[in-house]
This record gives structure tokens, sequence and C-alpha cells, in this order.
């Protein structure tokens, strides 16, 4: 039976508008007054997260950066920080600045929740404004690695860039030394190792909750849902998602747009 709902935000419960629908809202909220707890993980900033968090009220902690920051909003308690070790965020900027990609490409360095860039460039801007943040423009990212970064994030809008991008990387790096992924088509993002949803939501069940994976459904849109997908007793995917996704998941809700969430949440939880 299950006992927790984790969702995604971007694509998931939130499409073009940025906010979540009024009949996504009342899926949840009719999922909680069942007594099933309903949860947030997500590629987004903590701080660009929180809205979402508090709109759905949820009681449990909130899993940002692909789950490599986990806290709780009611106590400020932080239950999980795994950032990337400087000397592999080092690494990544030397590689992003070599000259085939440092026009190509706008670089986001995540530290203690703040946003760094080199410059704020278009995808940035346009980033920060759906974020709800304001990046701190540094000029030489290098300045920042006193802190070692919770996520890297790497914009273009050529998907194809960010395609072999992810390609090249991966056969530099394992698995084992770091996570990488996409989140949307134009958004490559490094994490530790660690770090990916599967892992959070077995943090939030397990070890939070004490139930097992068979007890948890949850809902995503893209290649960062995969492990989030594949580790729930219920895993859907969204009609909007890329093929590869679909293809994990036990069942394929309609698109965001089409209030998709709240389909899967009516047809599994409710019905």
């Amino acid at each position: 039976m299950t006992k927790l709902l984790v969702l995604d935000i971007d694509g998931t419960i939130s499409g073009e508008s940025n906010t979540i629908s009024q009949r996504v809202k009342e899926a949840i909220a009719a999922v909680q007054a069942k007594g099933i707890q309903v949860a947030i993980a997500t590629g987004r900033m903590y701080r660009s997260a929180l809205r979402f968090h508090q709109e759905i009220n949820s009681t449990l902690p909130l899993a940002a950066y692909q789950g490599a920051w986990i806290q709780d909003p009611a106590n400020q308690k932080i239950h999980q920080h795994l950032p990337l070790a400087r000397k592999t965020a080092q690494q990544l900027l030397d590689y992003f600045e070599q000259p085939q990609w440092r026009s190509l490409l706008s670089i986001h360095f995540y530290i203690n929740d703040q946003l760094y860039v080199r410059e704020v460039t278009r995808e940035t801007a346009i980033y920060a404004q759906r974020s709800g943040i304001t990046p701190i423009a540094v000029g030489d990212l290098r300045q920042t690695l006193d802190n070692e970064p919770t996520k890297i994030l790497a914009l273009c809008d050529d998907t194809e860039a960010i395609s072999n991008l992810l390609g090249t990387l991966r056969r530099q790096y394992t698995p084992a030394e770091l996570y990488l992924t996409t989140s949307v088509a134009t958004f490559f993002e490094a994490t530790n190792p660690f770090v990916n949803k599967g892992n959070a939501v077995l943090y939030l069940a397990e070890e939070l909750l004490g139930i097992p994976s068979t007890d948890v459904m949850a809902i995503g849109d893209n290649f960062n849902d995969v492990e989030m997908l594949e580790y729930a007793g219920i895993g859907v995917a969204m009609g909007n998602a890329p093929d590869g996704v679909q293809a994990i998941a036990q069942w394929v809700a309609p698109s965001v747009e089409e209030d998709g969430a709240a389909v899967a949440i009516e047809k599994f939880l409710l019905s």
C-alpha cells in the first residue's frame, strides 16, 4: 500500500506557467487527507523549490539538487549535503573553458544555496527568472572554489552540444567519480557520485519513514528522475518525458499541460 508519494517539479507538477494547477493541488491534498505523505525531489535549488514544497503542504524534508541537499523547512535541519569534491569541480571548469566549449556554455556553480556564474548570459537570465533567484556574477569561477559546489550545471540551447558533452564526460568519469545527468535537454548536470533522486527517495522512505520501496509512488519526467522511478513500487513517467524515461516507467501519464500528475494520482491512489 502506498504511504509516500514523491513528485518532481518541472515538467511534472509545474509546466510552462511555472505554477501548480488547481487540479494537481486538489489531487495532492486528497492523497494527504488519506494519510499518504507527499514529498518533492527536484534538481532545483532548495530556495527555488521551497515555494512548491509549501504550496503542496509537505511535512517532509525537501530533496533539492537531485538529492544532494535534503533539508526540512520546518526546522531548517539539513539531513544530507553531499557536495562535489573541489578537485572535480576544478577539472570540470577546466574542461568547460576549452575553446570549443567556452562560448557555447553558461556555467552555473551552486554553493551554499546561492548561484554563482561567470557572467549573466541570456540562458542564465531566463533560468534565474524562472527560479526566482538572483545569480552572482564573479567573472572567474575559480574564485568560488574555497567551497565545494553542491551542483554544477552547464546550459546550452543546442541540445546536441549538451548530448555530446554528456557522452564525452561519461567516458572520462566513472559513475563512482561523478553523477552526470540531464534534467531537460538543454541542462547538463554534475553532482557527487552518491547523489541521485533514487537515493534521496530511499532516504525519505527507509530512513525517515521506515517504509519499503514497495510503499512508494514517484512521478517524474526526465533522465534525472530515472533512479527514483526505478526505486519506487509505482514509477510513473509523464507524457512529455523522453522515450527513454517512459520506457522504464510502469505507467505513462498524460503530459504536464494535461495535468498528468493528477491523472496518475487519481488512478493509483484515489480510485
